[in-house]
């Protein structure tokens, strides 16, 4: 079949909650992906964090086979041989206490509202159903109906309430702003150390520091969605490494399976994820064997074949790079490790135009809010792949 012809199957027979570029890919390999009509491209956006390791690991991919020999699934109703040591395995790596596993990002998050709230009427004291979780604006945490009620994006939000009660939103990057919000029904702060969706928005330096320290002083939890900026994406292993904190709650998903399988995680403590007892809270896929033994070896694989380093190296390198490129419709390029993204001025006519250029020119990227483009490779991309990106980058967005 044609390119076309696949396009005008999802366009009859898919809901439109897409926009995707007009490319169709049937294959890939590392950093590199080919539509059906055998062009190669370099991907730009790693399935938004989630093929960190590249496409198609052979490494991951052989977990992935020889356990789907072996058992898939049970449901928790029993144990499985894979879970335990997916368990101590991922504490280790993080210095984590306990871990709750569930399959979607989303899923995660909706976890860590339900725990926190518990935490906050059994420990905190707090009133029951009279919890508040303050987050931040811009924020993009998942598509469930609780979540995009916090959400201040309008296109996630419109046609969709009502919403679920118990949110305070405060300006990100703003630590005063969050002293201010705290109330005595306040049981938990959750932010993204870098926001994502928004368009890479990196905080002021020494912002997630202060946050720690408000959170501690009014005994609250901190939450850190780290899900798309965990595992290595940021030149660290979790991006609050950068500031020497740890978050009291943290979520991880998307590369925790290196692409192959949906699997997240909540990482925290005894004192909060011991508020749930057996059957307030679980998943019958959440934990399976499959999805274990997956992402045992999608964390070795970051941490074994020094992925995290590498990010932090080429990334640096990338972005020097991207920042000399010359154009006056260019606001700004700023980035962490390989999470980089280059706004455009307003009036530049938006991103869509340079995304779709640069597809045509072998590099897959994809805009977001309007104005900015990301850039973020898989991370086990080398200088040279770089370098031929940057060849084909620069000629479409410098001065013309």
């Amino acid at each position: 079949m044609k390119q076309q012809e696949y396009i005008q199957l999802e366009e009859k027979y898919g809901a439109h909650n897409y926009k995707p570029l007009n490319v169709v890919l049937s294959r890939g390999q590392g950093v590199w992906v080919w539509d059906t009509d055998g062009k190669k491209y370099l991907d730009c956006l790693s399935a938004y964090s989630a093929v960190n390791q590249g496409h198609c690991h052979p490494r991951i991919m052989h977990a992935m086979i020889e356990q789907s020999r072996r058992l898939t699934l049970t449901s928790r109703a029993f144990r499985n041989d894979q879970l335990g040591l997916f368990y101590k395995e991922l504490c280790e790596l993080t210095r984590s206490h306990k871990v709750l596993p569930m399959n979607s990002g989303a899923e995660a998050v909706e976890t860590v509202i339900k725990t926190v709230r518990k935490w906050g009427y059994q420990v905190k004291g707090v009133p029951e159903d009279h919890a508040e979780i303050i987050v931040c604006a811009d924020n993009f945490h998942g598509r469930t109906i609780t979540i995009v009620g916090f959400s201040t994006d309008p296109g996630s939000r419109e046609g969709f309430g009502p919403f679920t009660p118990g949110f305070t939103i405060i300006p990100f990057g703003d630590a005063e702003a969050l002293e201010a919000a705290v109330k005595p029904n306040t049981v938990g702060f959750m932010a993204e150390p870098v926001q994502g969706e928004a368009g890479v928005i990196i905080p002021p330096a020494g912002y997630l520091q202060k946050v720690r320290k408000i959170c501690t002083q009014k005994n609250i939890m901190l939450i850190l969605d780290e899900i798309q900026t965990g595992l290595g994406r940021t030149g660290k292993l979790l991006a609050e490494e950068h500031e020497g904190i740890e978050a009291d709650l943290t979520l991880i998903g998307k590369a925790l399976s290196g692409g192959f399988y949906p699997v997240s995680a909540v990482l925290s403590n005894s004192e909060v994820l011991g508020v749930l007892k057996p059957g307030e809270h679980g998943s019958t896929f959440g934990g399976n064997p499959l999805a274990c033994a997956v992402a045992r070896a999608a964390i070795k694989v970051l941490t074994e074949e020094n992925l995290i380093e590498n990010a932090e190296k080429t990334g640096a390198y990338f972005l020097d790079e991207l920042k000399k490129i010359k154009n006056p419709s260019v606001r700004e390029v700023r980035g962490l490790g390989l999470m980089i993204g280059m706004e455009f001025h307003s009036e530049a006519g938006g991103a869509r135009q340079y995304s779709e250029k640069l597809m045509e020119s072998g590099i897959l990227c994809k805009e977001t809010h309007d104005n900015i483009i990301r850039f973020a490779p898989p991370l086990v991309i080398s200088k040279k792949e770089i370098d031929w990106a940057l060849e084909r980058i620069e000629p479409i967005i410098r001065e013309k």
